[in-house]
């Protein structure tokens, strides 16, 4: 009984305008990832992109949502819960959830991607939105409350501008440091071989309760003093950079397994 409410209360509190890591993280997390493909991934990659390049497909997910045809794709980016909840439970409810989700729409574009039955087209839409999911869900405001939508009714200040926490964590964050997505990858990409084995030895479920776990925080801060200042960037720049980093490496797992 208690999941059912659950499940009835995120799906109906699911926030419609999330973007997580606006266009320079997503590239960000793209490129690293390219540094992190093997030989034969890289070959079957690009015989879906044609010309294109991950980083520059990163944000497509965000840029088609607003038309009709894509606007089932809305509830792809994010996936909003109950807070405090152990992770087999967290699991569990993801799990349960029967209207999509960022967890279930990477899952079935995993599928997708790698179905021969499937058209280059469509294995080529899957792909896009895989690159730009994985980003999606280490954005830990993506993992938030759905009572809030993620963050996005709880309003803050950084450097004196109106933000939402929401916004504040997908590009205000990212922006402040004034670089572009090829140098925050060069900057970020120092993951050791232990942590790249770990990391994508992770199930997508992992990467989502870590998202959910880090946002406490957030939330808490944010309900202490929303006011944040010069002080907010260099005590969250640790948590930003591994964050990004996770889901780079990841995604070059992903893209390893199903094109390599």
């Amino acid at each position: 009984m208690f999941r059912k409410h659950l499940v009835a209360a995120a799906l109906l509190l699911l926030p419609l305008g999330a973007q997580a890591w606006g266009v320079l993280g997503h590239r960000t997390v793209a490129r690293i990832a390219e540094n992190h493909l093997t030989a034969k991934a890289k070959r079957g990659v690009a015989a879906l992109l044609g010309p294109e390049i991950l980083p520059l497909v990163s944000t497509y997910a965000d840029e088609v949502r607003s038309y009709p045809d894509f606007k089932y794709t809305a509830p792809w980016h994010y996936l909003d819960t109950t807070p405090k909840l152990p992770f087999a439970q967290y699991a569990d409810t993801i799990a349960a959830l029967k209207g999509p989700t960022a967890y279930s729409a990477l899952l079935q574009m995993m599928m997708q991607a790698k179905d021969p039955a499937k058209t280059k087209e469509e294995r080529l839409f899957a792909l896009k939105f895989i690159v730009h999911i994985v980003g999606d869900v280490h954005q830990p405001m993506h993992a938030g409350h759905a009572d809030d939508s993620g963050g996005n009714k709880v309003a803050v200040k950084f450097q004196g501008k109106d933000l939402n926490l929401h916004s504040l964590w997908d590009g205000a964050l990212l922006d402040y440091q004034g670089k572009t997505y090829t140098e925050l990858a060069a900057a970020y990409d120092h993951a050791t071989p232990a942590q790249i084995r770990q990391w994508q030895q992770d199930a997508p479920a992992v990467w989502l309760f870590e998202s959910y776990q880090l946002c406490e925080p957030l939330y808490a801060e944010a309900a202490q003093n929303p006011a944040f200042d010069y002080r907010y960037y260099p005590a969250h720049a640790v948590m930003l950079e591994q964050r990004l980093l996770q889901a780079g490496i990841r995604l070059a797992g992903v893209l390893n397994q199903l094109f390599g």
